[in-house]
């Protein structure tokens, strides 16, 4: 049990890493893209069919680049395609997915006090989400309504919106949350996918063949490649925000997440429009302050948390209480970490539960018997700093209650 526990923690991590890095690859390109074409100047001495140029430099060099519409008058010898970042950083998010939320159904996304789901039924919900809302974003584009960017884009936020109050009625706020960023993400990766690349390859082959090209297939693309510009900000925001139990923990979570992504809006706004050289509209970074303001309020004022119900405990829960080893593992958690985390943390400087696990009440402590097991047992990781001076046979004790259990 040892052994599996530190491989699955270093898998994790080695999947968390690797999403991390295609993710900077991805958002890093799609940024520098969006200003690129957004910076082009049109110029009389412009070859036919470029539709605009741009000069920089950067690390000691200079580039002149020149953007077509369609496709220049010949194929160039070599082509850069810029689609296996996001390809990647949707891989890889989804394995993450499979290994804490998926893996960890009981503990990170099922609520009983919200839904009570067995694990299967939680995965499958989470799953047919991704699908149908790639489906339906799809339709849309494709509807008259998608003729009419801007109101597309308007339909689009309420759908988001929608499935931002749906996941809080289904999941754990976490993950709600971070099926929201999947939700988004899923869409993204989904354009270039399916809609972007595809587009180009037609394009290409039309130059190869010595067709024309159709201009439709670029305009299509450009106008998925405009949502995932607006959407990469709140995506970023839901990935992270796990870790902030102040944005997912609170009645009004789904209020939240619809505000982060008219934050996503407002703060694109100010560069897009900067980049094109149309001015600084810099009253978007006032919105975009006062929307926040009003999150930090809806994370605060109301005091009732989802999950805060009591609930009865689950056959895994059960089996981590009654084993002979809880007693002494529960002394040493109420002793040494319950101070910080409760649901009225005591420890000076705490003023919020850390990550919103709470380890009070037998079921709370059996319910993160694993997260105890691996943050206070295996390693020195909790209490931060050993502040409260927990000693090693008080970790021995941790660990030789989870081991117990799961070897029963």
């Amino acid at each position: 049990m040892y052994e599996y526990a530190v491989a699955w923690e270093w898998f994790a991590f080695a999947a968390r890493w690797f999403h991390v890095i295609t993710a900077i690859a991805w958002i890093g390109s799609s940024f520098y893209f969006i200003a690129l074409d957004l910076g082009l100047v049109k110029r009389p001495h412009l070859p036919v069919g470029a539709y605009g140029e741009e000069w920089q430099v950067h690390g000691g060099g200079f580039y002149h680049i020149q953007k077509y519409l369609v496709a220049p008058a010949q194929m160039p010898e070599h082509l850069t395609w810029f689609k296996f970042e996001s390809y990647f950083t949707w891989l890889s998010g989804f394995l993450m997915l499979c290994i804490v939320y998926y893996g960890g159904a009981d503990l990170f996304l099922i609520d009983h006090s919200v839904l009570p789901l067995a694990p299967w039924q939680a995965i499958c919900l989470s799953l047919a989400s991704l699908a149908i809302g790639w489906i339906v974003y799809d339709l849309l584009c494709k509807s008259p309504i998608g003729k009419n960017t801007w109101g597309l884009m308007a339909v689009l936020y309420v759908v988001l919106v929608l499935m931002a109050w749906g996941y809080t009625q289904i999941f754990t706020g976490r993950a709600a949350f971070l099926h929201l960023g999947a939700f988004t993400a899923t869409i993204m990766s989904a354009n270039v996918f399916m809609i972007i690349i595809p587009n180009q390859k037609i394009v290409v082959a039309d130059l190869i063949a010595g067709r024309t090209p159709d201009p439709k297939y670029g305009m299509i693309a450009k106008q998925r490649s405009l949502h995932n510009n607006y959407l990469t900000l709140p995506v970023i925001f839901f990935m992270l925000s796990n870790h902030y139990p102040l944005a997912f923990g609170t009645q009004f979570n789904w209020v939240i997440a619809a505000l982060v992504f008219l934050m996503g809006v407002t703060i694109r706004h100010w560069f897009n429009t900067t980049h094109a050289r149309k001015g600084k509209p810099t009253w978007t970074w006032l919105v975009t302050v006062i929307l926040f303001i009003i999150i930090i309020w809806l994370s605060t004022v109301p005091k009732v948390l989802t999950g805060e119900t009591e609930t009865v405990m689950t056959p895994i829960q059960q089996k981590f209480a009654s084993n002979a080893h809880f007693g002494a593992a529960k002394a040493v958690v109420q002793t040494r970490c319950s101070m910080c985390h409760a649901a009225e943390p005591v420890y000076e400087g705490v003023n919020f539960t850390p990550k919103s696990v709470k380890l009070e009440t037998d079921a709370q402590i059996a319910l993160h018997a694993r997260e105890i097991y691996i943050q206070a047992g295996l390693s020195h990781a909790m209490p931060p700093g050993n502040v409260t001076g927990i000693s090693k046979e008080e970790r021995r004790l941790i660990t030789a209650w989870y081991e117990s259990t799961i070897s029963q």
